[in-house]
């Protein structure tokens, strides 16, 4: 997922957070210039015959990998936040037919223009409504997402955050979706602080037992409790926590201390931020198996000269490629599609995951071109 990041002119796009705040969910360049016309209006465009095509390219694709059914693939529209989601899917089905669902911002930090939480809740005629958008046009909710800090030590960031992430569970077992996307937060490293504290690394006085202290206080309560709530509420469900910098999930050492507090956390796997830091994607997902639920497709490009000066921790964003250590990128821009044929064959041998949802984060090329071109390496076959 985006960190919060300052949005830089002319290079960022913005929208707002369920909480009001500017954020960037998706800086690309001159996106305005790149977006492709808005295309024909749902009764032109969407017919039965369109909808069995859609569902014979995605079951043609999903059953690849010698008999096997790999991870659909997905998009997460957050990277359209600033567009209807009608519009958003007409675009998909017009231009990433082997797209089969969605992953849905729905609160958090995570723009919610998408879904309406609240009123998703209380009206039935809304989410019958919103349901019948999506299979119209021959996709599905695979994921709701409300990545954000429900441990966050201003109160009332976490006390909405929490309350967003409890609703998410509520509103997947109503319209029959079984991953809930999270991030695990992060909370104060002492009493009275007021932000968040990323103990990474216990090496300097002044970081040591922060962590434990951390995970005694704060963490291990919070998440057995959501664990406990999750699986009264919807039991099939998984709450699928990215392992992510910046939060107290960010390995498999960490994710494995967190599964252990209950059977509905299941671990969102992101191999972009293992290129980043050094891990290898493979090793994680045999490592963590079928506590992985949920994934997303993006990738890492590495800017030689800058990574040699500067390492990989790096707190500028954005910047000029070549200014930058490392970028999000489109997949296949980092690593090769055969690389990610592999990936996706380690995903459908080992894990549970059933989607594949391109997250589009390169800051400098437009979703419009991003993302097709990440389901056509993702969807190549084996």
């Amino acid at each position: 997922m985006d960190s919060v990041r300052p949005v830089a002119s002319g290079l960022a796009r913005s929208c707002t957070s369920s909480s009001g705040r500017q954020i960037c969910s998706s800086p690309v360049a001159r996106v305005e210039k790149a977006r492709a016309p808005i295309i024909a209006p749902l009764r032109l465009l969407i017919s039965g015959s369109v909808i069995n095509e859609r569902y014979a390219v995605a079951r043609q694709w999903r059953g690849s990998m010698g008999g096997v059914e790999r991870p659909r693939l997905g998009v997460v529209t957050e990277a359209f936040a600033n567009r209807p989601l009608v519009d958003v899917m007409d675009w998909i089905v017009a231009n990433a037919p082997t797209v089969a669902a969605l992953e849905v911002g729905a609160g958090g930090y995570a723009p919610t223009g998408h879904c309406d939480l609240p009123r998703l809740l209380r009206d039935a005629s809304a989410r019958k409504r919103w349901l019948s958008e999506i299979t119209a046009r021959g996709l599905s909710v695979a994921a709701l997402n409300v990545w954000g800090n429900p441990l966050h030590p201003d109160e009332a960031i976490a006390t909405q955050h929490d309350a967003d992430l409890r609703d998410a569970v509520r509103l997947a077992a109503l319209i029959g979706v079984d991953r809930v996307v999270a991030l695990a937060g992060c909370p104060a490293g002492a009493a009275g602080d007021r932000t968040p504290h990323f103990a990474g690394g216990g090496w300097l006085p002044y970081l040591e037992s922060i962590h434990e202290a951390q995970w005694k206080d704060a963490v291990a309560p919070y998440w057995s409790g959501v664990a406990e709530f999750a699986a009264r509420e919807h039991p099939r469900l998984l709450v699928c926590l990215e392992l992510h910098p910046g939060t107290v999930v960010y390995n498999v050492e960490t994710f494995d201390r967190i599964a252990a507090l209950g059977d509905s956390i299941a671990a969102n796997i992101d191999p972009s931020h293992f290129f980043w830091m050094g891990m290898d994607p493979m090793a994680v997902v045999k490592a963590v198996g079928v506590r992985a639920g949920h994934c997303h497709g993006k990738d890492v490009v590495f800017a030689k000269h800058s990574l040699a000066l500067n390492g990989l921790l790096d707190r500028r964003w954005p910047r000029p490629p070549e200014e930058m250590p490392w970028n999000f990128g489109v997949v296949g821009r980092g690593h090769d599609p055969a690389w990610w044929r592999s990936f996706a064959a380690a995903l459908t041998r080992s894990t549970r995951v059933h989607t594949i949802a391109v997250e589009h984060e390169d800051p400098f090329v437009p979703p419009e071109e991003g993302i097709p071109e990440a389901a056509k390496v993702l969807a190549a076959p084996p």
